[in-house]
């Protein structure tokens, strides 16, 4: 029976295994919606016409996709490239002293509880059937869960904000101008506080905190690119 109910056990599934994709997803749609929606709020707001905040609108979907992916490739290269660097070093250092390394990982061990001749026990195991890959899971932190992933990280971002752009730059089609703010800010603070929500569920934090903390600063921003606009509008007419 212990053995059938083990069969029947289902992997498990923990956020940290989404973490590198939601990030990128969730900063690249939160960030499509709000700078689309400001910039297209302050282009109404100082008086535009409704062709110029449509261009402005596209030129900011655009620009952000574009800039959203390069930034994100860039950033976690980056990562990936320490990554790899301290990879290769330990590499090095496993085959030049491959004692010393036991040592070290076996202390990391007992710092975690173990007792020092489990600790060994435990560390030469791991150590005789992946050395490498024991240092770098419990010495460096490096995991295939949390590991650098530069192209998916920039599509993810590229993709996630261009998504995000595209509701706010609906609302320009559909709406009309007399409207277009006020239909603008809300249904991208609608947007954003759905997106709070998804996002927390996904990662398995509080979905309260989070909406409200978006909402919060989409809101903030919305308002200084609408009153920049007008003051800007106003000086120029």
């Amino acid at each position: 029976m212990a053995v059938t109910q083990a069969n029947r056990r289902q992997p498990e599934r923990h956020a940290v295994e989404r973490l590198g994709w939601l990030r990128a997803a969730v900063l690249g749609a939160n960030d499509g919606i709000l700078s689309t929606a400001s910039l297209i709020i302050g282009v109404a707001a100082a008086a535009g016409t409704h062709a110029s905040i449509l261009i402005a609108g596209v030129s900011g979907l655009v620009a952000g996709a574009m800039s959203m992916a390069a930034g994100e490739y860039v950033s976690v290269s980056s990562q990936a490239d320490s990554e790899q660097a301290d990879t290769a070093r330990e590499g090095r250092e496993l085959q030049d002293d491959p004692a010393a390394e036991l040592e070290e990982l076996a202390g990391i061990y007992v710092q975690r509880g173990l007792d020092p001749d489990l600790a060994h026990r435990v560390a030469a195991q791991l150590m005789e059937r992946d050395a490498l890959g024991a240092h770098k899971r419990d010495e460096l932190g490096i995991s295939d869960a949390t590991t650098a992933k530069p192209v998916q990280a920039a599509l993810a971002s590229a993709g996630s904000f261009s998504v995000g752009a595209a509701l706010p730059l609906l609302l320009v089609i559909v709406a009309p101008v007399h409207t277009l703010i006020v239909a603008v800010c809300v249904a991208s603070l609608v947007f954003l506080a759905l997106l709070g929500a998804i996002a927390a569920k996904a990662g398995g934090a509080p979905m309260l905190k989070a909406t409200m903390r978006v909402t919060f600063w989409g809101a903030l921003a919305m308002a200084v690119t609408a009153g920049i606009g007008t003051a800007f509008g106003n000086r120029i007419l």
